[in-house]
């Protein structure tokens, strides 16, 4: 796996409680905060230049969305995942997925399948790169033009939703990734022949394969909740 330069994370003074939220949730997306990782929020004060309680109010919207939780007198941590968990929210995933993929291939525009090529095209890079925050990221950008071609806006915001929820799941799937890639291929011709059925056939494979490695996963062996310290500097 390839080193990722330090990123830097920049605010501008608008709509700073929204933007420090944004913020939050790319830096989880990045994987910058493993699963049971402390979040140090005096840390945050200094490196996004502004005091606690803009930061402390984001967190209480991640919090509400389950992306975290807030022990007191202990601190923030990036949610961890049990097996029941990610059972569930993969259940549901996958029903609301199906639904957007349907609707996608019929009502999918030129311009959506080629910015969807695109995506799986960067996608093999980033892979090539052994890229896992690259292939988070367009992995996240060719479901998102799925739900977009959908139509359905409330479709659209429920499946973000659950995407965030899923980001600490994200973590240790580098070696299926050439796999995963596979799937959105097969979802794109499904799509690109305006078929329905097939997509939804292709769609049902990713999440079966999906399934299969949550069944396999040792959650037994992941440290005890807040055993590690905050990557924050």
């Amino acid at each position: 796996m390839v080193a990722v330069a330090e990123k830097k994370y920049r605010l501008v003074k608008t709509n700073l409680n929204s933007q420090i939220y944004g913020v939050l949730k790319e830096m989880i997306a990045d994987q910058r905060f493993s699963p049971g990782t402390y979040i140090n929020v005096e840390g945050l004060t200094h490196e996004l230049g502004v005091s606690r309680t803009p930061i402390w109010e984001a967190i209480r919207r991640l919090e509400q969305e389950g992306i975290v939780v807030h022990t007191p007198h202990k601190g923030v941590r990036v949610r961890e995942f049990t097996r029941e968990m990610a059972v569930e929210l993969y259940l549901v995933r996958e029903a609301l997925e199906v639904m957007a993929a349907r609707l996608a291939a019929e009502r999918v525009s030129d311009e959506a399948l080629v910015r969807l090529e695109q995506c799986l095209e960067r996608q093999a890079k980033v892979i090539e790169k052994g890229d896992a925050v690259g292939y988070s990221k367009t992995d996240y950008q060719f479901h998102k033009l799925i739900y977009q071609a959908s139509g359905n806006q409330l479709l659209s915001e429920m499946l973000d939703s659950l995407r965030y929820k899923a980001l600490p799941l994200a973590f240790g799937l580098n070696p299926f990734f050439s796999e995963f890639l596979g799937f959105h291929r097969e979802i794109l011709t499904g799509l690109r022949r305006r078929d329905p059925d097939r997509t939804e056939k292709a769609v049902r494979r990713h999440f079966q394969r999906m399934h299969k490695i949550i069944a396999d996963y040792p959650w037994e062996e992941q440290e005890p909740q807040g055993a590690r310290a905050s990557q924050a500097p």
